[in-house]
């Protein structure tokens, strides 16, 4: 079995699979903050006493505390039960529930008033940009695709003038419809800005 987990943003998602990928169960709740108290009561519910072969865990970009809690939670599970380990992009995640054709892009809040921003293939499910940290006005005139989904897609839009903004979160039950090459990254975060804290000049 193949266990899925992504606490990025404000939703809490786990979702397990069989070896070939299809989706046995999943849980999806929308949590603001307190993933450390929420993952490990859902993962217990999900799971039912049983382990994983392999699991993927949503390495960002998006909530620093949030992500820091995911890889934590997956890579103690992946110790004790042996296990492989990837990461997988948290945008793409969030891209893989649009299902409108051509190119989406998946926004969410990073922070400073600046959003995370990436667009997607919604047939092959690739990057077809690189990620962005940007302002919402800088943020939108690089975007072209019309749909926008996530958290941060109104505040992309409306910068914009013009689009469809979908507000959506992260599904672990989409963990299987990236390609291989997102969901197979190192499990270490991807914050995609500089942190805030700078080192001072030595003297």
């Amino acid at each position: 079995m193949i266990l899925a987990i992504d606490t990025s943003t404000a939703a809490c998602t786990a979702a397990l699979f069989d070896a070939s990928g299809a989706c046995m169960s999943s849980r999806d709740e929308l949590i603001g903050r307190g993933h450390s108290e929420k993952l490990v009561p859902m993962l217990e519910e999900l799971l039912e006493g049983r382990s994983a072969d392999r699991i993927l865990v949503g390495v960002g970009p998006g909530s620093f505390t949030g992500i820091r809690v995911g890889i934590a939670a997956a890579q103690g599970l992946a110790i004790a039960w042996d296990c492989q380990l990837s990461g997988m992009s948290s945008l793409a995640l969030l891209a893989a529930g649009a299902d409108t054709p051509g190119e989406v892009a998946a926004a969410v809040d990073g922070g400073h008033g600046e959003l995370f921003v990436q667009q997607f293939d919604t047939s092959t499910r690739e990057a077809t940009s690189k990620l962005m940290n940007l302002p919402p006005a800088e943020a939108a005139a690089l975007i072209s695709a019309d749909v926008v989904v996530g958290p941060g897609a109104a505040a992309l839009v409306d910068a914009r003038g013009s689009g469809c903004a979908e507000p959506a979160w992260p599904s672990a039950r989409n963990a299987f419809r990236l390609p291989e090459s997102l969901r197979s990254l190192p499990p270490k975060p991807v914050y995609a800005r500089a942190p805030d804290a700078k080192a001072r000049n030595a003297a």
